[in-house]
């Protein structure tokens, strides 16, 4: 087209024609922010708003005296509710450290069974002192996560099949080990009292608060501080978020990787140690659903399950919901099978969220 021609175009009211194409799409794409794409950008920034909003409704629906009579919603019900989701609440955490980098830990919930029957057979069935048999139990759940990571960052296996073939090894490795017998709480009480710390309480305001509830939340606070507030917790959602290009950023992802699997079996080892508290006793056969139950209280806490987004708060609150749900329709009077129902419908529901937000804000 020559010089002339376009001048002529321009003459012709080609140019305005342009500028008010250019502020159609301006108005249209100011419209298209309308309040969904409101609330979903709201939720892209805030993940854990779900969880929060969740939770709060659900408090509020079981409080209603028709639903359960005014029993739900008084300090030593909901102090139980925490009790009962101390345990999961911290594998949790553990399963969250290896989700943000777009993994998935199937071996939690065996890894920490091991650990505690570990530690019940060097402190009650060989006698040596408790501190030494809880640090063969670290030391052992340690070990065990860097055998996860090192199959996952050195011989490049999914981790979805890495951990569900080390959980069936630590499965069997413990029950080889203890003949599936029990460790019976009269026993530890006897030799190694120390090993039931976290299930002493105190008592506040008719609640009763388990030293594991205050554990479990520490441990979150830790976690949120490290994943927020350092360098490392930063190339951890780099690495869940793009691999390739975390590494092209000069962040050493394997190593990377190896920290979170050792610190998810740490991580373990706490929530091993805190069971024996709860339960009292330590068995092989305990924590049958753990694996399944923290990946429930991560996916209902709106980590997305692709890595690299969430807050390490949020499978609190998954935890939580989930300890409500059971509670709250325990004392409505309803079947167990219909909190197993209901949770189903929440793990659902939380997928579907989170392929929401993922989709609309890309």
């Amino acid at each position: 087209m020559t010089e002339e021609s376009v001048t002529a175009r321009k003459g012709q009211g080609f140019e305005t024609t342009l500028d008010q194409s250019d502020t159609r799409v301006a108005s249209f794409e100011h419209r298209g922010a309308g309040p969904l794409d409101r609330v979903q950008r709201a939720l892209h920034g805030n993940p854990t708003l779900v969880p929060v909003l969740v939770l709060v409704v659900s408090i509020a629906v079981f409080s209603l005296p028709m639903v359960t009579d005014g029993k739900f919603l008084t300090a030593f019900n909901l102090s139980l509710v925490m009790q009962q989701v101390s345990i999961i609440g911290i594998l949790a955490a553990a399963q969250t450290l290896v989700i943000l980098t777009a993994g998935i830990d199937l071996s939690v919930g065996a890894l920490m069974v091991f650990a505690a029957v570990v530690m019940g057979m060097v402190g009650v069935d060989a006698g040596l002192p408790a501190p030494i048999a809880i640090l063969a139990g670290f030391v052992l759940a340690i070990a065990c996560g860097a055998l996860n990571g090192l199959l996952v960052t050195r011989l490049k296996l999914p981790p979805f099949i890495v951990t569900l073939g080390t959980w069936s090894v630590y499965l069997s490795l413990l029950r080889l080990l203890t003949g599936s017998q029990s460790i019976r709480s009269q026993d530890i009480d006897a030799e190694a009292p120390l090993l039931k710390l976290f299930g002493l309480f105190i008592n506040l305001g008719g609640a009763r608060i388990t030293f594991g509830v205050i554990l479990m939340v520490l441990v979150f606070a830790a976690l949120w501080y490290v994943l927020n507030k350092t360098a490392w917790g930063r190339h951890v959602y780099a690495v869940g978020d793009d691999k390739e290009a975390a590494e092209l950023a000069g962040i050493r992802t394997d190593r990377t990787l190896m920290a979170v699997y050792m610190l998810a079996g740490f991580i373990c080892a706490i929530a091993a140690w805190a069971s024996i508290g709860r339960v009292g006793s330590i068995s092989p056969n305990a924590f049958a659903e753990a694996n399944l139950q923290s990946i429930t209280a991560v996916v209902i806490g709106g980590i997305s399950l692709f890595g690299g987004r969430g807050s390490i708060l949020g499978p609190l609150f998954g935890a939580l919901i989930v300890g409500v749900f059971e509670s709250g329709l325990r004392l409505a009077g309803l079947d167990v099978q219909w909190q197993v129902f209901a949770i189903g419908w929440l793990i659902i529901l939380a997928v579907a969220i989170d392929q929401w937000i993922r989709r609309v804000s890309a």
